[in-house]
């Protein structure tokens, strides 16, 4: 297989893997989007239809590359199997271009939330809700609760809208609906919620409107709760990818595990030493139990890094190591060990922040550029 040539071995393992459950851990910089964007193109070598292709991904941005890489792969592959004529033509065009004008039958490369709403959108009837439901956003949902505040006569400089939004968006993202959370209400807070939650609901039902949680729990409970409504959709998406496993939430890993159903293609990359979003519901859990979800998953490491040099890969895996919940992995590189890492202890803030800038101002006098400075 030519087109994975330039993987190294375990790349081309991950990318040459078809049929059942697969767990890639990848690690900072190992190439995990070259990667998945090549065992996309295998299983379409393989003669899997485009469209029964999913690969999904946390932002708009990583959908788009990842959908920019397949389409470019495909799109080569196709010049190098045309006429010299056909070539000279493919190649004074934007090969991505011709290729997305004649090639209608791709495979889905999108975001959780913009799943959500396709499933939503094609379903609505059996969902309950209107067809051409608008999307809430940040802005919206803190004035409709605040609205929902009033309506219970309370006061919403005395309670906080976005307080209660949180907890509504931490509810829905751990796949509990507002009965169920009723159910288990006890507390003042919680029952005070109860009834904010349902004034809330009343006002975007009214408006025609669904919240970004909504998109994901609703789509989730139709797929759960109606057998046909969730066939259709395992027969479509018959290989399932998902990027950054360890940052999904419950709702997000039901919605892969409905989709899923009884085949189990579904392939998961991630790093349980890169999860930093707990604060807004990533269940580590998820990466760390694939194998046990997934009876006869196969696991692969992708830990060669192509980023950093050696030394600070050095570092890193000393600190990483000291991590308790974990899938152990050991990063290397080829590129050398590189320049010594600095540390400077500063007294206080101000110390902090009159170092860093005498240091990009030193930079600057020996001839660098501004634009080639990050400061985490």
């Amino acid at each position: 297989m030519k087109f994975v040539d330039n993987l190294n071995k375990e790349q081309q393992k991950a990318a040459s893997h078809k049929d059942g459950p697969l767990l890639i851990i990848a690690g900072a910089g190992a190439g995990k989007t070259k990667t998945l964007t090549h065992r996309i193109i295998n299983l379409i070598h393989s003669g899997v239809n485009p469209e029964n292709i999913l690969a999904i991904t946390f932002t708009n941005k990583a959908a788009s590359e990842m959908r920019g890489r397949v389409e470019t792969l495909l799109a080569q592959e196709r010049i190098a199997n045309t006429t010299a004529q056909a070539r000279e033509i493919f190649q004074r065009e934007n090969i991505r271009t011709l290729w997305g004008k004649q090639n209608e039958n791709k495979p889905l490369i999108c975001t959780f939330h913009s799943l959500g709403v396709k499933i939503l959108r094609e379903n609505a009837e059996t969902a309950g809700i209107n067809k051409n439901f608008t999307i809430a956003d940040d802005s919206d949902t803190n004035s409709i609760i605040k609205e929902a505040i009033k309506d219970l006569g309370l006061d919403p400089k005395a309670y906080e809208p976005r307080k209660f939004k949180n907890i509504i968006s931490r509810q829905k993202g751990n796949f509990v609906t507002r009965n169920n959370f009723e159910k288990d209400a006890s507390q003042h807070l919680e029952k005070l919620t109860c009834k904010i939650w349902e004034k809330y609901e009343e006002r975007l039902r009214k408006e025609k409107s669904l919240d970004f949680d909504d998109l994901l729990l609703k789509s989730a409970l139709l797929l759960k709760n109606n057998p046909a409504v969730r066939r259709k959709y395992q027969e479509m998406f018959q290989h399932i990818h998902i990027d950054e496993y360890q940052d999904t939430n419950q709702v997000q890993y039901e919605l892969a595990k409905l989709l899923a159903g009884e085949k189990k293609n579904i392939c998961v990359v991630g790093d349980s030493d890169q999860n930093i979003y707990s604060w807004r519901g990533a269940n580590i859990k998820n990466i760390l139990n694939f194998e046990k979800d997934y009876s006869g998953a196969e696991t692969i490491l992708l830990e060669e890094n192509y980023r950093s040099t050696g030394t600070i890969l050095e570092a890193a895996n000393e600190v990483i190591r000291k991590n308790t919940e974990r899938k152990e992995k050991n990063l290397f590189t080829k590129k050398g060990a590189g320049e010594k890492i600095f540390l400077y202890e500063a007294m206080d803030e101000n110390d902090e922040a009159e170092f860093i800038a005498s240091k990009i101002l030193e930079i600057k006098d020996k001839g660098g550029n501004f634009e080639d400075i990050a400061v985490l």
